[in-house]
């Protein structure tokens, strides 16, 4: 008769016999948890640089070009000069143009620097936008070959989002959404290590045996990468307030990986265990040091006699004791941009020409004209014109359906971590925004979610590339798949690259390019 009891302890117990304690190996559950080899690592930083030098490329080519007349072109046109006053006053506005300051200041003010750098013209206004773009490719590059251990898919992973018409364009504008993607994927990179060294360190508890003294497991420490998570979810609020849907997602993903680490470790109540020893300093590192993050970002505004509501108390609003100015002075700021967005709906009588709602979204089939010039020269032709639009790569977005759907079952059915990740990540961009349907949206809102499609995209290639150890028949047939659709999405961007960066061609061109009615 075998009798099991808790932990590694196995009793053996033979009619008429004494029982016999035999300990069971800890070596299987713990290997179970150390994660798979990295492979080459000097490799993997070589296929790194050469694809981020590439995209650095392909994101700074001809950067200054085009501008409206020598001034910037759509929402440009609000967040550069603001971007002005930050480098005029040391880091806050003080001239609210158009009546709108209307986002926290940290994306204007590092676009503050590319201005310092290069002065106020096309170079000084996206020289930080490009850069962001650029540094989102490396980091793309490197969460995939941490998701997949393949130097290969991971640089296709870089190569799928310099060829994405969102992520290029918004990465050669003025505007803010790139920083929000920046960040937002920094914070997925981060927790995603974090995952691999909780499972380190259930490994070690496996194997020194003390991973079941408590039946919760034990404490895991302080967890760098996830207070690296925590201050680029700051960063992403500094940016955009959108910031706070991807805190509330990765806060819960962290827990969920935790519970289901310590079941793998065999801890007695892994989800009670989560709940006991990962959601307060989940909330330390997730929450309140976003919070400080978020806060720091102002520190500038802070300090000025003339930032935008800095002296409202006394004035506009009643001094409260007992709370600093300051505080009182942002909160009021912050309800003011609050009332700004909540009260930005659709008006039946002045709707946006290219307002669109986040059903449309995930196949880009509502894009944007930021840029419209017809009487430009340059296209051999008697008459030309010069176009931008914010257009997916239909080549990869128009899939969205298919890899999302292939995610879920991934997710759900094979219990994959890796698609339920980062379906969690492409979804805290676009599920909120069906909770007020009313307000006016717009496609560029997706460049957050362009990195995580890329994952997702990525990941089914890794599928269809199948693994080392299938024979060389179904590894050379995997390839030649995942090689011509690569090459398709290529050649899609490459269709599009006129119009993704305002280039003179000719209006038959042009009407060649708008390939579904709701483009145009």
């Amino acid at each position: 008769m075998v009798h099991p009891t808790i932990g590694d302890v196995t009793v053996l117990v033979q009619p008429g016999e004494a029982p016999v304690v035999v300990e069971e190996p800890r070596t299987d559950r713990a290997a179970a948890l150390d994660p798979p080899p990295s492979g080459d690592r000097l490799r993997g930083w070589l296929v790194t640089i050469v694809v981020t030098l590439i995209g650095a490329f392909v994101r700074f080519w001809n950067l200054g070009y085009p501008t409206d007349k020598g001034t910037p072109i759509f929402d440009e046109k609000h967040y550069v000069p603001q971007a002005a006053q930050v480098l005029r006053n040391g880091g806050y506005e003080d001239n609210p143009g158009y009546e709108l300051i209307v986002h926290p200041p940290l994306a204007k003010q590092l676009m503050a620097i590319g201005q310092d750098l290069f002065g106020y013209d096309g170079i000084g206004w996206r020289f930080a936008s490009a850069l962001a773009g650029t540094i989102t490719i490396l980091l793309i590059v490197r969460i995939a070959r941490r998701l997949t251990r393949s130097d290969l898919l991971g640089a296709l992973a870089g190569v799928l989002l310099i060829a994405d018409g969102v992520s290029h364009v918004q990465s050669r504008m003025g505007m803010l959404d790139i920083f929000l993607a920046l960040f937002v994927v920094g914070a997925f990179g981060c927790l995603v290590v974090d995952r691999e060294q909780v499972q380190e360190r259930l490994a070690v508890a496996v194997r020194e045996g003390f991973v079941t003294n408590s039946a919760f497991g034990p404490w895991l420490g302080f967890r760098w990468w996830r207070f690296g998570a925590g201050v680029c979810l700051g960063l992403a609020c500094g940016v955009k307030w959108s910031g706070i849907w991807y805190i509330i997602a990765f806060g819960l993903l962290t827990v969920v990986w935790s519970a289901l680490a310590r079941r793998a470790a065999g801890v007695e109540e892994p989800w009670l265990g989560a709940l006991a020893k990962d959601v307060l300093p989940s909330i330390g590192g997730l929450v309140a040091i976003p919070v400080l993050v978020y806060v720091a970002t102002w520190f500038p505004w802070m300090a000025s006699e003339t930032g935008i509501d800095r002296h409202v108390v006394g004035g506009k609003v009643k001094d409260v004791p007992y709370i600093p100015d300051v505080l009182q002075a942002l909160w009021y700021n912050a309800k003011n941009v609050y009332k700004f967005h909540v009260e930005l709906v659709t008006s039946a009588t002045n709707r946006h020409p290219w307002e669109s709602k986040p059903w449309t979204w995930p196949m880009g089939l509502r894009p944007m004209l930021y840029y419209y010039d017809n009487g430009v020269t340059g296209c051999g032709a008697a008459s030309c014109l010069g176009a931008i639009m914010l257009i997916g790569t239909p080549a990869m977005w128009w899939l969205a359906f298919p890899v999302i759907g292939w995610a879920v079952w991934r997710s759900i059915g094979r219990m994959d971590w890796r698609y339920a990740g980062v379906l969690v990540g492409y979804m805290a961009g676009l599920l909120p925004w069906f909770l007020n349907l009313d307000r006016q949206m717009y496609f560029f809102y997706v460049t957050p979610m362009a990195p995580f499609l890329v994952l997702l995209i990525v990941l089914a290639l890794g599928e269809i590339l199948g693994r080392r150890t299938a024979g060389s028949e179904r590894r050379g047939t995997g390839l030649l798949v995942v090689s011509l659709y690569v090459g398709i999405v290529v050649a899609n961007f490459v269709w599009l690259w006129p119009i993704l960066n305002g280039n003179p061609i000719t209006p038959e061109m042009w009407q060649q390019q708008l390939w579904l009615p709701s483009w145009r």
